[in-house]
């Protein structure tokens, strides 16, 4: 499949944001550019803070009669988007190969997990949302579970498909109305095709708002009184800032951070398929992905052979346009992230690192790169890169390995090649990691498994299956009994 890039008009978001409909923001328009090429894809409209107090207002509306509408009426409008998505995979997929950079590959990929979210969401819609207590009264005692009112999502623009609906759709599935923020920078993809298809399938009116726009906005929505849940995705920096500005005013909030995921390579793994586990991990939709393989930690006895492979398969991709089918990689997202890789890598190499593969760029077209011996104080061992660059050290013993593992601040995804798969299971009971992945790399995900980090890499919930459950209800506690209670009073 092959993908045109090419400047659009006349789309409904064109100068537009969307409140259920299409109407102009108060903000200034936003032009949204092929980080491959430059040319301007589209213009949106973007939102202040005043868009934000209208449609957390409309929001809290149409939540209630949306709240007390029977599950399968909120069931059919995400399997109707799903079938939507399956019949016409390109209306998303045209969106993440110019706007977001993404490779064919990766953008289909993208699509088919948004189609996952949307048939969970369906089911999630019809799970039983609470239990039957016992009491030492006679009475009926149940726990049940409500919508919390408003959801306020904050999504990223490096797979601004799938992470903005694996927020809105769960959330929208148990009864909440959501107002999202998509990065600037995927206005489209991140948010307005997404808000398109969703009215296409039948959500009513009111009650999903996309507001593009700037840290302003971003603000307004956090701090908003009538948004009592944030579900945010982005780096733990901002994260941190989110969490400080929320706690004073107890909000529900969910953050999903960074990571610098490690890959441990044990002797008796198989290196070359090892080291294809390797690059897929380190090298897709050019590391710009939070589980992105950012430490490969490697036997002694096997680095020199693994390293030597890695590279081969660094310098066989094809880095460029990625409307171009040809071209597995595209650009990294702008300037500002180019110049902070190579930053990381020369700084790396600085301080002894191999370069063994790569280390240069075309304009934002990063090649993916490989550093051996790489000192565990360095920026690219200690930091994460969210670059297409795979760092490699070795260790002696497993012991060694686990304490490298677990050094660092994140704990997001972790993955173990072997073919002692059961010596693996016990080895993950002692790894800091929300996932762990044996015999595969650290990139996985999938809407009904629990998702989430530890550590520095997430707070306050997981995604994914019955996870969501917990991130957008609350637990409510119920008692009936057949006659007013009578008290000594």
């Amino acid at each position: 499949m092959s993908t045109t890039v090419t400047a659009e008009a006349a789309q409904p978001w064109e100068g537009r944001i969307f409140d259920g409909t299409w109407v102009p923001g108060q903000g200034e328009p936003l032009e949204v550019t092929a980080p491959a090429t430059g040319k301007v894809l589209t213009t949106v409209g973007t939102a202040t803070p005043a868009d934000v107090d209208r449609a957390v207002d409309l929001a809290r509306k149409a939540q209630r009669e949306w709240a007390a509408l029977p599950y399968d009426r909120r069931a059919a409008v995400f399997r109707t988007a799903a079938a939507l998505l399956e019949a016409d995979p390109d209306r998303l997929i045209r969106r993440l190969v110019p706007e977001a950079g993404s490779g064919q590959g990766k953008a289909a990929f993208e699509t088919g997990l948004v189609v996952s979210e949307f048939h969970q969401a369906a089911a999630l819609a019809a799970e039983p949302y609470g239990e039957l207590l016992r009491s030492t009264r006679p009475r009926l005692s149940l726990a049940r579970r409500i919508p919390l009112g408003v959801v306020g999502v904050i999504s990223p623009f490096n797979f601004p498909g799938i992470l903005s609906t694996r927020s809105v759709a769960p959330a929208l599935a148990l009864g909440n109305a959501v107002v999202l923020k998509p990065d600037p920078r995927t206005p489209v993809s991140g948010g307005l095709a997404l808000a398109e298809l969703l009215a296409e399938a039948g959500l009513p009116e009111g009650l999903l708002h996309v507001l593009p726009g700037g840290a302003d906005v971003g603000e307004a929505l956090v701090t908003h009184p009538g948004v009592p849940c944030v579900s945010f995705t982005g780096s733990t920096a901002a994260g941190r800032a989110i969490a400080a500005a929320t706690g004073p005013l107890l909000k529900k909030v969910h953050l999903e951070l960074g990571g610098n995921n490690a890959l441990l390579v044990l002797p008796d793994a198989d290196v070359d398929a090892a080291a294809s586990a390797g690059a897929w991990g380190s090298f897709l939709h050019q590391g710009q992905i939070c589980m992105t393989t950012g430490r490969h930690l490697v036997h002694s006895s096997i680095a020199e052979r693994y390293v030597g492979k890695l590279a081969e398969k660094a310098a066989a991709i094809s880095v460029g346009d990625p409307a171009d089918p040809r071209h597995a990689l595209g650009p990294v997202i702008d300037e500002r992230q180019r110049d902070r890789v190579h930053d990381i890598v020369t700084r790396s190499v600085a301080q002894g690192a191999r370069l063994a593969a790569g280390g240069t760029y075309d304009g934002l077209f990063y090649r993916p790169t490989v550093l051996a011996d790489v000192p565990h104080d360095s920026p690219a061992f200690t930091e994460e890169i969210f670059g297409p660059v795979a760092p490699v050290t070795t260790y002696e013993t497993v012991e060694e390995a686990i304490g490298i593992v677990n050094s660092s601040e994140y704990g997001l995804s972790v993955a173990v090649l072997t073919q002692d798969v059961y010596g693996a299971l016990e080895l993950a009971g002692r790894i800091e990691s929300g996932a762990v992945h044996i015999n595969d790399q650290t990139v996985d995900d999938e809407a009904v498994a629990p998702f989430g980090g530890v550590k520095s890499s997430a707070a306050g919930g997981r995604f994914g299956g019955t996870a969501n459950l917990d991130t957008f209800t609350e637990v409510q506690w119920v008692t009936a009994q057949a006659a007013i209670e009578r008290y000594p009073f």
